[in-house]
Order: structure tokens, then sequence, then C-alpha cells
């Protein structure tokens, strides 16, 4: 058995996550950094590295590329060719790279992951947002209100797939619509996978988009990367996945003096999470299931609060427009948890929570989220 339990201290260290809130007693359950100690297989391997003196640059090998491979084959049933990867040094490179690539406006699904919404204004892109149509039972896709949104000059669509932050692992139904939609209107899908790895609902698959068929795969720049799912987002290594040759080039293109070289270790990381992790991996979808179910119950117990399941990833999408405050963020900061906040992702009025933690973390964390509840 692993250990999910131990409460690691990472205060006063590299930590972006806890250096927020040095000075301050709270805590922090915001950016999508797990409070998990890596697998051991994954610190094994960079510790053997390390024991190589020599930190030159490095090129990806091919054990490195096989362990890719069979991952995608054996997790998604996707089988890709190898000249088909592009590696990154983080997938919010990836993003900005496919605004530069693709000519033509964006359109996205608020609320969304920040980046989705800085990438194309950084390339120069005009950027078109439809919102996501909250119904009963989750989250969907609105064809009417993107219609709307769609002009002659939109080529790219950038999708958060599972969804950050709503949660949403999206259906083969869902996926097959939006491939339909972006054949009728010339449309390249960007999509971000990076959270495939934690699908909790056991009823539910990640399905790749660039895995529907071959127009799909065509059309599409799949951006993946290891760091959400095995706790590694400081050791930048990324991948995309485009099958088309040609859209291949524009992208490499695009990554022409700008992008550097991916980190060695981040690239030692990564071959070992997809060779040597599958037990690790199953028993923190367990621990995430457990808090996931632990934060949802919360929730439903406080007057002014709610959100929806989360099937996927290990954020909480909370609705506190109920609670009449005026700056949310501030509040639940007043009391001693910080959340990220909606403005961030479009959506003013509704916080993330990170549920990413041992179980004594979030002992804590739901009482001071009671606590400012009560403040309101």
């Amino acid at each position: 058995m692993n250990d999910f339990s131990t409460v690691i201290d990472r205060r006063g260290s590299d930590s972006i996550k806890w250096r927020r809130y040095a000075s301050r007693d709270i805590l922090p359950l915001w950016v999508a950094d797990m409070d998990f100690a890596a697998p051991p297989a994954v610190v094994s391997a960079l510790q053997q590295r390390i024991a190589h003196p020599v930190f030159g640059y490095a090129h990806p090998w091919p054990s490195l590329t096989e362990s890719v491979l069979a991952h995608l084959e054996s997790e998604y049933n996707w089988c890709i060719d190898a000249e088909s990867i592009v590696w990154l040094p983080g997938l919010v490179s990836g993003l900005n790279i496919a605004c530069h690539a693709v000519d033509g406006d964006v359109l996205t699904a608020t609320p969304i992951y920040p980046p989705f919404l800085s990438a194309p204004r950084l390339s120069g892109r005009n950027l078109h947002c439809v919102d996501l149509a909250e119904i009963v039972d989750g989250w969907r896709w609105d064809q009417d209100t993107l219609q709307a949104a769609t002009t002659e000059t939109s080529r790219l669509f950038l999708l958060c797939h599972p969804h950050n932050p709503v949660g949403r692992c999206w259906t083969h139904a869902e996926l097959l619509d939006l491939a339909d939609y972006a054949e009728r209107n010339d449309l390249i899908v960007c999509s971000d996978e990076i959270h495939c790895g934690l699908i909790l609902d056991t009823d539910k698959k990640h399905i790749p988009f660039a895995s529907l068929s071959p127009a799909a795969a065509r059309r599409s720049i799949t951006l993946m990367a290891p760091s959400k799912t095995f706790n590694i987002p400081g050791l930048g290594c990324a991948f995309a996945v485009i099958p088309d040759a040609a859209l291949r080039r524009r992208f490499l293109r695009a990554m022409d003096g700008i992008v550097p070289h991916v980190n060695v270790l981040g690239l030692v990381a990564c071959e070992a999470a997809y060779r040597d992790c599958a037990d690790w991996h199953r028993e923190l979808l367990a621990v995430l299931r457990t808090n996931r179910d632990r934060v949802e119950a919360a929730v439903r117990s406080q007057a002014g609060l709610r959100m929806q399941h989360v099937e996927a990833t290990y954020l909480a999408w909370i609705d506190v427009r109920g609670l009449g405050l005026e700056n949310p963020h501030a509040h639940f900061e007043a009391h001693g948890l910080g959340l990220s906040d909606g403005r961030d992702f479009g959506a003013p009025g509704w916080l993330r929570l990170n549920f990413g933690c041992p179980p004594a973390t979030l002992d804590e964390a739901l009482r001071r989220l009671a606590t400012a509840c009560s403040a309101a």
C-alpha cells in the first residue's frame, strides 16, 4: 500500500501553492498541485538519473517513447505513431503554441482553466467564449450558443477534456457531436487532456478526442502530461500528439526560437510514471473518490452552497453566490481557506477547491469551509 495519509509539510519550501500564504494561517487548496508524495517508482528513477552527474540537453530516448505509446494503447485503446509526438516543457506552452499555429479566431467554453482565456490574447487572436449549460444533472455544451459564437474566421476550438473546473468526463456521444461540429465549421480542436488519468466515476472512461475517427485525428492537437495524475508538475514535461503531418509542421514552426528543451528529469519521471506506477495510480483514485464524496456531502450540508457531481479531476467547482458575498474569494481567505477565484475562470461567484490532499488536511479544510459559510 502507498501512503496517501501522511501530511507532508510544504510550508517554507519552494511550493508556489504554499508560499502564497506563508505569513497567514490560510490553508491553500487553490492551484492544481496535490499534496501527496510522488510515486516511489518515479522518485527511484529520478535518484538513479541524478547519480549520473551530467545534466546536459536531453533528447527523448526509445524506451521513453515506447512508454508513452504503450500507456495510450493500454489505457485508452489509442494507437499512435511515434512521429506524432511533439515534446513540450508544459501543457500551457502547448495551448499558446496552438493559438500561434492556427490562423483565425478561437472558440472555447466557459467557465474554463484561465490559460484558455489568456493564450488567444497573447497570440493576437480573437477569442469567442460560450457558456457551458448547467442543467439538473450536470454541465453540457449548448450547440445553439456555440453556433452563434462561431464566425467565418473561427479556426480553433480549445477543448478541456476532462473539464477543468466543472469536472465533466465528456461522453462518446458528446465528443462525436463536437467532432461533427468541427468538421462542418472547419475547426482544429486543441484538446487539453492533462486530467485524463483522473476519471473518478468507475462507470466512465476517458476517450481521447483524436481517437474518435481518422477525420477527428486529422484536425486535432492533443495535449497530455503525466504531471497532474502523478503529481509531478514541477518537473516540466508534457507532449502534444498531432497525427496530421502538415498541422504538426505548423505547430513545430510556431515553437521555433521560443520553446526550450524539455527538462531531462521530467522525461525520466514521465517514463517511470507511465511504465511503473499502475498500482499507485489505482490507490490514488480510490483516495480521491473518497475525498470527492466528502466535499460533495459538505457542500450539500451548507445553505448557500451548491455544486455538481465531480466525474473527473480532483477539483470541486462550488457555486457560492447563495451566500450573497461581495468578494467570496476574500471572504473565504479571511476564514483560513485559500481557494481559486471563479472570476479567473470567467465565472464570478464561484470558487474552485483542490481536494487532492491527505484526509487530515481535508478535515481541516471542510471545518474552515463551514466556518466561512456560517460567518457569511
